[in-house]
């Protein structure tokens, strides 16, 4: 009708404009990867490699893209994934919190970082309808982590996320040549310094400085978390426990075999180590190892299409990462929710064009691998 759109239709606009809305470091912090960088664009190029065969004749008229997990029925196999300096991304901070109410407003759940701008409690007081999970980076004081899982159970968050790959940061150049790690300024530590636990460990006094307990911070961030250790963290808590970072079918059906209730397909968006698979040549592999069990992916989606490509290779529901920030940056809670709804029409449009009503229809059978132009 003429009226030209305020947020890009693009994810190559979406993340120039991006890029020129946030502050350089964390532009610099969201947008890289580790090492040279191969493993993320890899990520994303290997969707590349899959079509989608059309089916005619088909009159998917209606399209149904709701799933059920967790025992609540989603509207789509979509949500939001978690990132540890959404709180930074927002004019004015408070990422978190504006994204938790845009994925409310859109009907996607989203999986809140341990590492926020505001307590958990905070940004879990913006869903109603729509479930929050809560992603454990999982502390050497096992005392602090279950501090935070319980606070994360009496705050309603519908699951744990443990994240696996990220006990100890990955080699990151780009922020290296920058000196750039926000949580080393004080930033996005409001899950510990609310902790009473935490806060009694670092000696933190209620409205105190982050700055000052960064140093203790450091010292109990990651735990190298063991098969003995997975015992332990479902035994903390009757949610469901999702393991996060896992590649290998052989890993799968290990952790389901200690208890889990859902695997985690990702690389961490190439952000932890570099020279490894893209997170969607595994998909299928460990899609099969889990057999009934969910598997949640993300890492290297950008689009509607990537979306469908992902759900046909096994995933039950795709995470949305970089996309989404740059929304936020872009148009707060109204950014968020543009990009989610924009990438959902993408990719019912897609179902409905080629013939797919259901996600039922979509398994690895419908994809054929793309010959590579001459």
């Amino acid at each position: 009708m003429g009226v030209l759109p305020d947020l890009p239709m693009t994810h190559a606009e979406l993340a120039a404009r991006a890029a020129q809305a946030m502050p350089p470091s964390v532009w610099s912090y969201v947008s890289c990867g580790a090492g040279d960088e191969r493993t993320q664009d890899a990520n994303v190029t290997a969707f590349d490699g899959w079509g989608l065969i059309p089916r005619m004749l088909v009159g998917a008229a209606q399209r149904d893209l709701s799933v059920e997990l967790f025992g609540k029925r989603w509207a789509a196999p979509l949500f939001l994934a978690p990132i540890g300096v959404t709180g930074l991304c927002a004019q004015g901070g408070h990422g978190d919190v504006l994204t938790a109410r845009a994925a409310n407003q859109a009907g996607v759940p989203m999986c809140v970082s341990t590492l926020v701008e505001d307590p958990l409690e905070t940004v879990a007081a913006e869903f109603t309808e729509t479930p929050g999970f809560f992603q454990l980076y999982c502390p050497t004081d096992k005392d602090i982590a279950e501090s935070l899982v319980r606070r994360a159970e009496a705050a309603g968050y519908a699951g744990i996320v443990v994240t696996l790959d990220t006990w100890v940061l990955g080699w990151r150049p780009r922020d290296l040549s920058t000196a750039n790690f926000p949580q080393l300024r004080g930033q996005c530590l409001a899950n510990y310094t609310s902790d009473p636990v935490f806060r009694e460990k670092a000696g933190f006094a209620e409205g105190g400085n982050p700055r000052d307990v960064v140093g203790f911070w450091a010292s109990i961030f990651g735990r190298p978390l063991t098969w003995d250790d997975l015992v332990w963290l479902r035994g903390l808590t009757e949610l469901p426990l999702i393991v996060k970072g896992i590649c290998h079918p052989d890993d799968a059906r290990r952790a389901i075999d200690h208890g889990v209730d859902a695997i985690y397909c990702s690389n961490h968006g190439g952000r932890q180590a570099n020279g490894g698979l893209p997170a969607l040549d595994c998909l299928p592999d460990v899609a099969a190892a889990a057999g009934d069990v969910p598997v949640l992916f993300d890492s290297g989606v950008r689009s509607g299409a990537d979306v469908v490509k992902a759900l046909a290779l096994g995933a039950s529901a795709v995470g949305i990462g970089r996309p989404y920030l740059y929304g936020l940056a872009l148009g707060g809670v109204a950014g968020v929710v543009h990009v989610l709804r924009s990438i959902l029409a993408e990719a019912d449009l897609i179902m409905a064009i080629d013939g797919y009503p259901g996600l039922a229809d979509l398994t690895p059978d419908t994809l054929r691998r793309v010959t590579a132009a001459r």
